[in-house]
């Protein structure tokens, strides 16, 4: 029998927010079992760039990534995000261990391709490397993975944290019960956007269609409901959208996503 892994993304509004931070980071350090956290920079990186005085272009809703605004998010991501997460997961009596993709070779990604739009330093994931994450997690380490990926030749990538995140519960998948967790400001996949206790409590393929033809999934759910379906068809077991009470135990209120 497999042993069970939550890998776990949060955004940048829960990032952004020392409150539900702290709040989610408690739940977090509660959690049974092996864990993988994986996060983003929310708008730090914005905000640092603009202080010096380098400007952020976002095409679709998606960072272009030039040579000095990598250099932003190295220090935002992998260090001042990174490291404050796992000091603070520390002082919870949680061992985690801060790692972007390059460290232990533990997520390999190419530039993306030139198309329409030129998006600069910005990797797409080839793979990961279980054999690297898996000895971190039997010696009882939670990884916490900034969104930087690399080319194994020496260049950084700006990733997209919910594909870093879908990728690392695929590649776990074979030897891990695994279940990816998306953890946002909202309670889950809601019926009525301006109610938040509409939350739809199962989806499954059926259902799916169902919000898709009625344009309740829509926006910026849309991308997120993709990749919960591409890792089931990769044999993640399931997916669970919600808020930072998601992962307490007595929690029911959120979305579960299964084939």
């Amino acid at each position: 029998m497999k042993q069970k892994l939550s890998i776990i993304k949060i955004g940048g509004n829960v990032i952004e927010n020392q409150t539900e931070l702290g709040k989610f980071l408690t739940n977090f350090s509660k959690l049974s079992g092996a864990k993988i956290l994986v996060h983003g920079g929310g708008k730090l990186a914005t905000q640092l760039a603009s202080k010096l005085g380098i400007e952020s272009k976002m095409v679709n809703g998606r960072r272009v990534t030039d040579a000095e605004s990598l250099k932003v998010i190295t220090m935002v991501y992998g260090g001042l995000t990174n490291k404050n997460i796992v000091a603070k997961l520390q002082a919870l009596g949680t061992n985690a261990i801060g790692l972007s993709g390059a460290d232990g070779d533990a997520i390999q990604a190419h530039k993306r391709p030139l198309k329409e739009i030129d998006y600069g330093f910005v990797g797409d994931v080839d793979g990961i490397n279980d054999k690297t994450i898996s000895t971190l997690l039997h010696a009882d380490l939670v990884p916490v993975f900034c969104a930087m990926t690399h080319d194994g030749n020496g260049q950084l990538l700006n990733t997209n944290a919910d594909t870093i995140a879908s990728e690392i519960a695929i590649g776990m998948s074979s030897q891990f019960e695994t279940t990816l967790y998306y953890c946002f400001e909202k309670k889950g996949v809601l019926r009525d956007i301006t109610n938040e206790d509409s939350v739809v409590k199962h989806i499954n393929s059926k259902i799916y269609k169902e919000l898709l033809d009625s344009k309740i999934i829509a926006d910026g759910m849309l991308p997120k409901l993709e990749n919960c379906f591409h890792a089931l068809d990769k044999n993640v077991d399931q997916v669970c959208i919600g808020d930072v009470s998601m992962i307490d135990s007595e929690t029911l209120l959120y979305t579960t996503i299964t084939k």
